[in-house]
């Protein structure tokens, strides 16, 4: 690529239409219409956003004012969000999948004087709190058989948009005022731990990390993007901004998880933005039928020849003939439920097995692991294809600084830090200390400057004996296995190390078919209890014996975002799912010894 990768906008706001001088008819955005994958130009997204941000001003929003957007990720969020930014306002983005209280919690804390709903389903929401929301005036429904005499269409929010009168100099005069220290974003926490804080992130915190990321290329301008995180959540936001920046194309999901494999192999993206869970899951089903020894060996062989390749070596003969025997038997297999042309995928928000990642790069899918956080802006290091290390989440990124304090916790300071907490000074004054932001992860750095996380602050088990205990490294390895879904460790001030384990409800019915099982016997059968015993015996192995989980249970139903065990990100809320449990956990303390996992210690 020559010259500048982005468009070297001041801000978000300006984004839109410079990507449009540079790109005007190549395609920004697909979407699925009736069966087919449409595309939208450059210049119609940039019409669109015009016409919507004249609406949004034309129903009086004023520079600073907040409008929320509470929608699956589809082209009207991306057209709702730039038309909001072009309009001098800053977008409050709200999860699809939250309650109507949770919407309410949202919609009044940030004080949205305007809010964008998808459809009847998320306008109910609305409805029912609307009397306790005084600053909500606007109501805009972008589904248009979903909108009724009290709401606005989308289309007719564009038509106000079009019949402004002076309205090209009226909104030049709106983005030229849009300044680098202007609100761009207030995104919730997600509230593993109590409500959820409103992070200000603002447009000189979003330039600065596009343009870092920019640097190495993670994007290009002939890529294919394809997306079906939350755009509510910072990981998706990153991208979308990425992706029109430097040019590319952004795909958007068909709204059904059962459809993302799909998908994947009609597009062929040649980029793929992701959450472990995804992978793990095209992992199952990769691997699901192949014998372990020989998935283990492809693996082996695969890692050899492609780390030999990067560093420009001669791949020995006998070598070079298994990668081509695998090849064919596995690695084009695994590549094509990608679309067979993905140059990388990126996965962040929560851990990943470093065995998964090594299966996928033997392959010839490279998934490069981040970090970051809502307050980094979304991401502060990665790795790249270029510069990476398997199980690290990569060096910071150009302008961010990483510090490990002495009690091992990752600070950082750059550019990207957001603002503050809205409303809440005092969280602000210990999460910003000087400039460094204090992540509340542990992790350390190696002599290359490569950051690995080793745990969270707040999710140390310390048990009865005085032994510090992360819980996420035998948590990530047991949710590796087809069978389970979720497994929290337990054990703080208790003598041992005891699981909660949920079943994956989408692989289980094959294991009830399998051992002639009912599904709802499953969790209670001694041939699924022998199977989580055998996972959690190999988890176990890899650590000291006070470091291993002593007993087990297998829960009725898996954790899900309704049943509040899940934040909106798919995280575990540890303290919800212990509260809820506690009798299930006493019990399994309380138990005679066939509920053991390895005898306990006496």
């Amino acid at each position: 690529m020559h010259g500048r990768v982005g468009t070297g906008s001041r801000t978000m706001a300006d984004l839109i239409g410079l990507a449009t001088a540079r790109h005007g008819g190549k395609p920004a955005l697909m979407h699925k219409v009736g069966g087919e994958w449409v595309e939208v130009s450059y210049e119609q997204l940039e019409g669109m956003v015009r016409e919507l941000a004249l609406g949004l001003v034309d129903l009086g929003i004023e520079p600073g004012d907040r409008v929320s957007i509470l929608s699956h990720t589809r082209p009207e969020w991306t057209y709702a969000c730039f038309a909001t930014f072009a309009a001098g306002a800053t977008v409050v983005s709200v999860y699809q999948t939250n309650s109507a209280e949770e919407c309410h919690y949202v919609l009044h804390h940030s004080g949205a004087r305007a809010v964008f709903v998808e459809d009847a389903e998320q306008l109910a929401k609305v409805r029912a709190v609307e009397a306790d929301l005084p600053e909500l005036e606007f109501v805009i429904v972008i589904d248009p058989a979903d909108a009724d005499e009290r709401t606005i269409s989308l289309a007719a929010l564009r038509g106000r948009g079009r019949g402004r009168g002076r309205a090209q100099a009226e909104l030049e005069e709106r983005v030229v005022g849009v300044t680098p220290e202007a609100g761009c974003l207030m995104l919730y926490t997600s509230g593993t731990t109590g409500p959820p804080k409103a992070c200000e992130l603002t447009h000189g915190n979003y330039r600065a990390i596009t343009s870092a990321l920019e640097t190495q290329e993670l994007v290009r301008e002939d890529d294919c993007v394809y997306l079906f995180l939350p755009l509510a959540h910072a990981l998706a936001l990153i991208v979308q901004f990425l992706v029109l920046d430097v040019g590319a194309t952004l795909a958007y999901w068909e709204k059904d998880p059962q459809k993302i494999v799909a998908n994947l192999i009609e597009l062929k993206p040649t980029f793929f933005p992701s959450v472990p869970r995804i992978f793990e899951k095209i992992h199952t089903l990769a691997t699901a039928a192949g014998d372990a020894q020989e998935l283990e060996q492809a693996t082996r062989v695969g890692m050899a020849v492609r780390q030999a390749q990067h560093r420009g070596e001669e791949v020995p003969a006998d070598l070079q003939a298994a990668f081509e025997r695998a090849e064919q038997a596995l690695y084009a297999n695994v590549r094509n439920l990608f679309g067979g042309r993905l140059r990388q995928a990126v996965t962040g928000a929560a851990p990943i097995a470093p065995s998964i990642l090594e299966f996928f790069y033997a392959c010839g899918v490279p998934v490069m692991e981040g970090y970051g956080m809502t307050e980094t802006a979304s991401v502060a290091s990665v790795n790249t294809l270029d510069a990476f290390r398997l199980g690290s989440v990569g060096p910071p990124l150009p302008g961010v600084q990483v510090r490990i304090a002495e009690d091992d916790e990752i600070l950082i300071k750059g550019p990207n830090i957001f603002k503050g907490y809205y409303r809440d000074a005092t969280a602000t004054r210990e999460t910003l200390v000087d400039g460094w932001l204090h992540t509340g992860d542990l992790g350390r750095l190696d002599e290359d400057g490569f950051l690995f996380i080793t745990g969270r602050a707040k999710d140390i088990i310390i048990t009865a004996g005085g032994k510090n205990i992360t819980p996420a490294n035998l948590e990530h390895a047991l949710q590796g296995n087809r069978w389970i879904s979720q497994a929290v460790v337990i054990g703080d001030g208790r003598p041992y190390l005891v699981a909660l384990i949920t079943l994956d409800p989408e692989e289980a019915p094959a294991f009830a078919g399998e051992h002639n099982l009912k599904l709802d016997e499953l969790h209670q059968s001694e041939a699924m209890r022998a199977e989580i015993q055998a996972a959690i015996d190999e988890a176990n192995s890899h650590y000291a014996p006070v470091e291993q989980i002593k007993r087990f249970e297998i829960l009725r139903e898996d954790f899900s975002q309704p049943t509040g065990e899940l934040t909106p990100t798919l995280k575990v809320k540890r303290g919800i799912v212990q509260q809820k449990y506690a009798d299930t956990i006493d019990a399994i303390y309380a138990s005679p010894s066939d509920h053991t996992a390895t005898q306990p210690p006496r």
